[in-house]
């Protein structure tokens, strides 16, 4: 899945048009100076061109979208699937969001915008956030999207649309404008990749760096294919690094009621003991214990603070220590998560990585090939 986000009119939806090649064919996703994308459209291969409602992707249990009937029927109103026999959709599905307002208060959008671009950015292999030289500023709709993207810095990539509107001297300011308005919004070290051009079937505008545009359409495209080819990759990847952050979780938690239980007496009173522990968890060695004893690094500890809430939520009386979630024939939870980490997922990447040469863009299968096609139609 590849994810378009951005302010209004920045030229998402032409984008996907062009890279589909659905100008001027009745299917072609609206365009125009105005915010006119006002629904999720999500572009998916199919044997023929068809639009589907966002009512029937819900209903439809062979499809991944059942989930989205959470956010309600006001928004499955504002979700809507295309098909198209497009060669690269059969690799990738594309979606296209409503434009970012941020030129006045939060909209009243009837469906709750945040948590739905959340459920794609979830499930995003690559997500392509678009800018315009008109449109830099960085509101509090935009703020809260790039706190969404936060941990998933690497998925993202920069778009500077419609760049040959402008001179070069211009393009630098622009360029350069871009990076201070997101520089507080992407905690980095390593800046996020910006591909700067011009993504629409137009020619570019004469006495532009036309060969600098082009270039950085065909990296963006290659982009986007490597993407594709290492879909599996990555996705195991991601599985194993959950399922690290789940094991660190558990042995705190473990650590938790076991500090708990050791300080308890028959007379002590156990929501004051346990409030004790969560508030002041190095008194009691909680961190530095699972440090010492496991092979878990310092970085991948979550913050102290956090585990005040989830003990708000969770009682500490609802769990039970990690040496009593044993049976004979099933095993232990623990030893299942730690065989996954350090063999099953490493020995399933290494088995997908056998025979294929990363180097390689293979635009038969992705269909890369086949767009842009029309770059140069009007000559």
């Amino acid at each position: 899945m590849v994810l378009f986000l951005g302010p209004w009119s920045v030229g998402k939806s032409t984008m996907i048009n062009y890279l589909l090649g659905l100008e001027n064919t009745r299917y072609q996703l609206y365009t125009g100076a105005e915010p006119t994308t006002s629904e999720f459209t999500v572009l998916m291969h199919g044997p023929k061109l068809k639009t589907i409602e966002g009512i029937v992707m819900a209903a439809d249990s062979a499809r991944s979208f059942s989930p989205l009937e959470k956010f309600g029927q006001n928004f499955l109103e504002k979700l809507i699937g295309i098909e198209v026999p497009h060669k690269l959709l059969e690799r990738v599905t594309f979606v296209d969001t409503p434009g970012i307002i941020e030129n006045r208060k939060q909209q009243e959008r009837g469906y709750p915008f945040n948590d739905v671009c959340q459920w794609f950015i979830d499930r995003a292999d690559l997500i392509f956030v678009v800018f315009d030289p008109t449109k830099l500023d960085v509101g509090l709709e935009l703020e809260m999207l790039f706190r969404q993207l936060k941990g998933r810095e690497s998925q993202i990539r920069i778009i500077l649309n419609k760049a040959d509107n402008l001179a070069t001297q211009m393009l630098m300011r622009v360029y350069g404008a871009l990076f201070w308005s997101l520089a507080p919004l992407i905690n980095v070290t390593e800046p996020p990749r910006v591909y700067v051009s011009s993504f629409w079937p137009q020619a570019y505008k004469p006495d532009t760096h036309q060969e600098l545009f082009l270039q950085e359409e065909i990296s963006l495209l290659e982009d986007l294919n490597q993407v594709i080819e290492n879909r599996l990759e990555n996705k195991i990847a991601f599985i194993r690094q959950h399922a690290i952050r789940v094991r660190i979780h558990a042995l705190l938690v473990d650590r938790y009621l076991q500090t708990y239980r050791d300080k308890m007496t028959f007379f002590s009173d156990g929501e004051l003991v346990f409030k004790d522990i969560v508030e002041d968890p190095d008194k009691f060695y909680i961190f530095k214990t699972i440090l010492a004893k496991t092979n878990v690094s310092k970085f991948d500890l979550p913050n102290r603070e956090a585990y005040k809430d989830f003990f708000g939520i969770n009682p500490i009386s609802s769990f039970k220590l990690l040496s009593q979630q044993c049976s004979y024939m099933g095993g232990c939870f623990l030893e299942k998560i730690e065989r996954a980490i350090t063999q099953e997922l490493p020995g399933l990447l290494g088995s997908l990585g056998l025979g294929k040469n990363p180097g390689a863009l293979n635009c038969d299968k992705t269909g890369c090939s086949e767009t842009p096609k029309n770059r140069y139609r009007k000559h």
